[in-house]
């Protein structure tokens, strides 16, 4: 997936009410961007870290930049933005290249399910169950090369695991996939620290039938794009 404008570096300066974040562009200019991860971005929000902009000049938006990439000035970058993994996840889904899913042709996003909630993605191929996948970005690194989800406590992300169960008991398939924004990381593992009631639904939905995949992707200011499965721990 490519960002449609060339991205910008920048100084953070601080990110606060988790939507908004002062930068420092090079020219001198101090700017307000729009912060798209409503989570806890630990490690990923320190003041004076570089980071990558998206200007743009649409009127209907409040603020003229927003914040896609952190850059660890050794080569790796993160991204930020949650919304990414969803729209690189369907181009990858429609074009067939994520192997487990592959026999699928036909790709809804954003499909009502369960009680009250959406998947992400509804795949349905004639002769097969249908298939409900469900993104996760993941972001957190606290060990050298290992990625954990969830960042901080997430109710909805535990109401997801079991909607994914319930929809295994009707006779379908269930699909978590937790897609790794970073490109310094080689390995996955649940934070169950942080988030223990997660933890428990996950392990309760694997054991249900729930199936779980985990990809990495290659990210430059240019473009995400999903690579390769990474491995848990």
């Amino acid at each position: 997936m490519k960002f449609p404008t060339p991205l910008i570096p920048a100084t953070l300066i601080r990110r606060y009410k988790r939507f908004l974040a002062d930068c420092l562009l090079p020219d001198g200019q101090e700017i307000i961007a729009h912060c798209p991860n409503p989570g806890s971005m630990m490690g990923l929000a320190e003041p004076g870290m570089r980071v990558w902009l998206e200007p743009n000049n649409d009127p209907r938006r409040k603020l003229n930049y927003g914040w896609r990439l952190v850059d660890h000035e050794n080569g790796h970058f993160t991204g930020v933005d949650t919304a990414v993994p969803n729209r690189a996840m369907r181009t990858a889904l429609e074009a067939q290249e994520i192997t487990e899913l592959a026999e699928y042709e036909t790709v809804r996003p954003e499909v009502k399910y369960g009680e009250n909630s959406r998947i992400d993605f509804l795949l349905t191929q004639h002769g097969l169950p249908d298939c409900y996948v469900e993104i996760k970005s993941v972001t957190l690194m606290r060990q050298p090369g290992l990625a954990e989800f969830p960042d901080s406590v997430t109710k909805r992300g535990t109401k997801h695991l079991g909607e994914l169960t319930n929809m295994v008991q009707q006779g379908h398939r269930a699909v978590m996939l937790y897609l790794v924004q970073r490109t310094d990381c080689q390995s996955f593992q649940l934070a169950a620290d942080i988030d223990p009631a997660y933890a428990r639904a996950f392990a309760s939905a694997q054991t249900a039938g729930v199936e779980r995949l985990i990809y990495t992707t290659r990210i430059s200011p240019e473009e995400i794009t999903i690579t390769s499965p990474m491995p848990a721990v």
